[in-house]
């Protein structure tokens, strides 16, 4: 498993803990450091299921200094994909690969349903 995360935030820390307290083994990478890139977060969008607009952190401070709310819609697929993988902070988190499985987010339910 991979486990995408921004060490600082409380929602990863409490997503870590819950990964260690159920013996889940993952590889841990920090999401500002070691952005993800176009290919893997296009790959991850198609394994998700989900709409692009969930992979971004739209509580984040650059998603509002950049105006994406107003600017998403109008934005190709590909656009979008190029923006995350330019800065890892734009990326909603943390987000957990398991196999084809991606998660984003944090959501106990979805994440212990995984671990099963």
């Amino acid at each position: 498993m991979l486990f995408l995360e921004y060490p600082k935030c409380s929602t990863c820390k409490k997503a870590k803990s819950f990964l260690e307290e159920n013996g889940a083994v993952f590889t841990a990478r920090n999401i500002k450091e070691e952005k993800p890139s176009y290919d893997e977060l296009k790959t991850w969008h198609a394994q998700s299921g989900l709409p692009l607009k969930r992979f971004f952190n739209t509580s984040g401070l650059l998603y509002k200094n950049l105006q994406l709310k107003d600017k998403l819609p109008s934005m190709s697929e590909e656009e979008q994909l190029l923006l995350l993988a330019s800065d890892g902070m734009l990326v909603k988190r943390p987000l957990l690969i398991c196999g084809d499985r991606v998660l984003v987010g944090f959501r106990p339910a979805e994440w212990e349903a995984l671990l099963k």
